[in-house]
């Protein structure tokens, strides 16, 4: 009973210290300091007066200070992306390592940030911190940016007072999180721009190339060849419903992405057909054995419990379908079996990735063989993303050619027929 009641009264201090930040107005001040030099800066306040105040106090003089401007569309500042939280997981672990107080290194960081939404997040954070909230629940208050295994790990360091080792351990695997990624948005972003490219040419070749040479013909009076009647028949059908052929494009992109979003057997389906695509299916299944590794390794390093590392690792793989046998790993291992059973069992596991647990298991350094079999896979996905450029490139002048090429040869087809006869 004691317990909820402090947990509901931690609930009310969250609600009210959100309500207090959201109650904020960023002000633009300009103050002399105590050699007349002219300052300038923001700072997030209620009202005017408070930030005077606050310079005054700073052994300032203020001289403007003015409510900065809202946005004609949103909020300020773009969209804090994970690099971003990389890079900040970086600077405060350097921080906290060099013996900088906590709320002084947020200060700093701020200060220094660009994304102006980021800067009031972190400033936002900061304030939390000072309320006497611990940095696990400060940083809890942004899900979307600090997710559950963020804040797990930031957890078990603060329980095990080794905060400034573990959040350089969680800054390594940001930095590892989000190059993995970089490597796997190449690999698909390639053969995916490669056919966009190549079906706006056949558009573009279409209708705006071939009605010419379709004029000339008909003055011409001859007769077409097949390949030019099928071009010029493309030709009519793209010039008078063009807009059909981009609406059905549009609409199948648009259906696909909502019934991934909306229905888990499409998306699951989905996820297992692109894990069985030659050679980008080898990549998708090397990168979800490395994050699945990985991040394992870092919270069982962290202290994290192995069924609650689970919960949280089974997110962090990027594919439903290995995500799923994670959540079925956790239930095994709540029951008592042993992590390389469970890893078996699933089927989704290569058997040295199961022969190293095991061994990290017995010899008690699960950790470290979870780090080499995660640098193992991400060497792996390195090589196979290469791999893919290099037979990627007779591919695209596949298809160029084919489309391309075998529209402009179809084109003159009838030209040198009318050649040969003269």
């Amino acid at each position: 009973m004691a317990t909820a009641t402090a947990t509901a009264k931690n609930a009310r201090a969250i609600g009210a210290q959100r309500a207090q930040v959201s109650q904020m107005t960023t002000y633009d001040w300009v103050a002399l300091d105590k050699r007349g030099k002219r300052m300038k800066g923001e700072m997030p306040a209620k009202n005017a007066s408070l930030v005077k105040a606050e310079l005054r106090r700073q052994g300032m003089n203020p001289q403007t200070v003015r409510e900065r401007g809202k946005p004609l569309f949103g909020a300020t500042g773009s969209t804090v992306q994970p690099r971003d939280v990389a890079v900040f997981s970086r600077q405060i672990a350097t921080m906290m390592a060099s013996g900088v107080p906590m709320v002084q290194a947020f200060e700093i960081i701020a200060d220094g940030q660009k994304n102006v939404r980021f800067k009031n997040m972190l400033v936002d954070v900061k304030q939390t911190i000072e309320g006497g909230s611990t940095l696990h629940e400060a940083l809890g208050k942004y899900p979307v940016q600090f997710d559950e295994l963020y804040c797990n790990l930031v957890h078990a360091g603060e329980s095990a007072g080794v905060l400034d080792t573990v959040l350089d351990t969680v800054a390594t695997y940001k930095e590892r999180m989000e190059g993995l990624k970089k490597k796997i948005k190449k690999a698909l972003f390639y053969p995916v721009m490669v056919l966009v490219v190549a079906l706006l040419v056949s558009m573009i070749l279409l209708i705006f190339v071939v009605p010419v040479f379709q004029k000339t013909f008909k003055d011409a009076g001859a007769e077409l060849p097949v390949p030019t009647q099928i071009v010029v028949s493309a030709s009519e059908f793209m010039q008078s419903y063009w807009w059909v052929v981009v609406g059905i494009i549009i609409g199948s992109v648009v259906a696909l992405v909502m019934a991934k979003r909306r229905s888990l057997k499409f998306a699951h389906f989905l996820d297992r057909m692109m894990l069985k695509l030659p050679v980008i299916g080898n990549i998708l299944r090397q990168s979800a054995i490395a994050r699945f590794a990985r991040t394992l390794g870092v919270t069982f390093r962290a202290g994290v419990p192995l069924v609650e590392a689970l919960d949280a690792v089974a997110g962090a793989t990027g594919s439903i379908v290995y995500g799923d046998a994670i959540k079925q790993m956790r239930d095994d291992i709540a029951v008592g079996h042993q992590l390389q059973l469970a890893m078996r069992q699933t089927g989704l596991f290569p058997n040295m990735v199961v022969q190293m647990t095991a061994i990290g298991e017995e010899s008690g350094a699960l950790d470290n063989m979870l780090f080499k079999v995660a640098e193992f896979y991400e060497e792996e996905v390195n090589n196979a993303v290469d791999t893919l450029s290099t037979l990627l490139e007779p591919m695209i002048m596949v298809i160029l050619g084919v489309l391309v090429g075998g529209m402009v040869i179809s084109l003159y087809l009838p030209i040198f027929k009318l050649g040969a006869t003269i």
